[in-house]
């Protein structure tokens, strides 16, 4: 007999907060800086990006749907207490590969990096959208670090692909995970 699962009924509040005068957010020109969780999630996305909440993630397209181009999607975990040094993300981004139903027609090197406490790895694959009939890139992306584990994907139009590089070479040089936020005003972070 199968259980019924949990119906969610998640509503997103909408809060704009007056930063104070000496705040200590900085984030890289051109883009407003998304925190999930108090600060387990952070980075920079373009400041003119429409902005979806789901109940698992968040989403960030170019473009008002239906006429987006390309969609940027993060989720997170918080992790229970223990050692996750040694947890194996590059054979687990293989195995999200091997596993990716869009079948793959190229994939590019894994993408290994440290910052503060946390290890991040990404990869991306090349396919062929089947409702456009139009190649696509998807990067994917695997956090690790202080009690958090993010995954954030990346997928948008082979052909722009000049363009919206950079969008993701921002979100990964200005990914932080673990470092939270006493006040959103101030952007201060928790001392460990």
């Amino acid at each position: 007999m199968a259980k019924k699962g949990k119906k969610h009924n998640l509503q997103w509040i909408k809060e704009t907060l007056e930063l104070k005068e000496d705040h200590n957010w900085k984030s890289t020109p051109g883009t407003r800086i998304f925190v999930a969780g108090r600060g387990a999630v952070r980075f920079d996305v373009p400041q003119d990006w429409h902005f979806e909440p789901d109940t698992k993630s968040f989403r960030f397209l170019d473009k008002k749907p239906p006429n987006d181009d390309c969609r940027l999607e993060a989720s997170y975990n918080l992790l229970p207490q223990g050692d996750w040094s040694e947890f194996p993300l590059v054979p687990l981004l293989k195995q999200i590969v091997r596993d990716d139903e869009r079948n793959p027609i190229a994939q590019g090197e894994i993408i290994q990096f440290k910052r503060q406490t946390a290890r991040v790895v990404w990869t991306e694959i090349k396919f062929i959208d089947p409702n456009e009939n139009r190649e696509a890139f998807s990067r994917i992306c695997i956090g690790l670090g202080s009690g958090v584990q993010c995954l954030i994907t990346f997928d948008f139009w082979a052909d722009q692909a000049e363009k919206l590089t950079p969008v993701w070479d921002t979100v990964m040089n200005s990914l932080v995970l673990g470092l939270y936020i006493r006040d959103p005003r101030t952007g201060f972070a928790l001392p460990d």
